[in-house]
């Protein structure tokens, strides 16, 4: 089995939902149990719609930030993937992070291996390092500065002119954001797997088949891909953008989880998912790991628990608060 194919076999386990009786007396439970054990739930617009539905905040990695910095909860259950619950920890050192998966990763923060960018910093000590915040703590802790799509534009301007600027991990974000800022920077080789899947040819007929529809793109996207869009943008501000704009319908270049946000908050509209060179939707396969039945049990048992060392929460923590000052 090859990986598209392997990818298309684990993609339909995790669409498997149980029956709506089924899924209703687990979503009851998920909520008694946040309030017994005075829980917040974080979610990103990724997740499952059952899970966005009981969750207390549901947003991009910016928004799930700010709010595990300002929560008072116990305890942070982060539905999302690895290096978004490390964030939430480094945030809140003294409290409990969990993660329904804790195999759920990232093929973008796999992509800058910490051992790789340390050697970098090395040969050239120098370098203003601006790291997407699809990074491991490790990376994050070796960086000056993180940045999220909503912000990178602002986060780069910020940088003294003087200062030469490596972006990791992800090269089509960072493409964008020098093309935003006429700041040179060089890019780190790394790409997010399910975003490089749109391709120009795809877009070209999802629009001949919906013309008039806005085309709206993720800066994870590649340059073809942007460049055919109306706007490219964070998911956050994908929200901000339809509910302005006055045409009815749109096509999403994103992950299918946001098509849920975007329904909910603008029934009045409609969102197709932009189509890739294989299907007609783009899941993520790791954010799709985290299930109701995960959650409730993470919740019941406390764990998986995030654990960290003391010394890279520390060194982590810095360039996150960074980030946050300037945002």
């Amino acid at each position: 089995m090859n990986e598209l194919e392997e990818n298309k076999f684990d993609l339909k386990l995790f669409r498997h939902q149980p029956d709506a009786e089924t899924l209703n007396a687990q979503q009851e439970e998920i909520i008694r149990l946040k309030k017994e054990k005075n829980a917040v739930i974080l979610c990103h617009n990724y997740q499952i719609e059952p899970i966005q539905q009981v969750a207390d905040y549901v947003g991009d990695s910016l928004g799930l930030a700010r709010q595990a910095a300002e929560t008072e909860a116990e305890i942070i259950v982060f539905c999302g993937v690895h290096f978004m619950a490390e964030t939430a920890k480094i945030l809140n050192p003294t409290k409990t992070v969990l993660l329904p998966d804790i195999d759920a990763g990232c093929s973008l923060s796999d992509s800058c291996p910490a051992p790789q960018l340390a050697d970098y910093k090395k040969k050239f000590p120098d370098t203003y390092v601006v790291a997407y915040v699809n990074c491991s703590a490790d990376v994050k802790a070796l960086s000056d500065v993180i940045c999220t799509s909503g912000n990178a534009v602002q986060i780069v301007n910020n940088v003294p002119e003087n200062r030469e600027i490596l972006f990791v991990p992800d090269q089509n974000l960072g493409q964008w954001v020098m093309g935003q800022t006429n700041r040179k920077m060089k890019l780190w080789p790394g790409s997010c797997y399910a975003h490089v899947l749109f391709t120009k040819e795809s877009i070209e007929r999802c629009r001949l088949e919906h013309p008039g529809a806005p085309v709206v793109a993720h800066p994870e996207c590649v340059e073809s891909v942007r460049d055919l869009s109306d706007e490219v943008c964070s998911t956050e501000k994908m929200v901000h953008y339809c509910k302005s704009n006055p045409s009815e319908k749109f096509i999403i270049l994103t992950e299918t989880g946001m098509m849920h946000r975007l329904t909910r908050e603008l029934p009045d509209k409609s969102f197709i998912a932009g189509p890739t060179g294989n299907c007609a939707c783009n899941d993520c396969r790791f954010m799709k790991m985290n299930t109701l039945s995960k959650l409730a049990n993470c919740l019941e048992t406390g764990g998986p628990e995030i654990i960290m060392d003391d010394k890279i929460i520390d060194q982590a923590r810095v360039p996150i608060e960074r980030m946050l000052d300037w945002s």
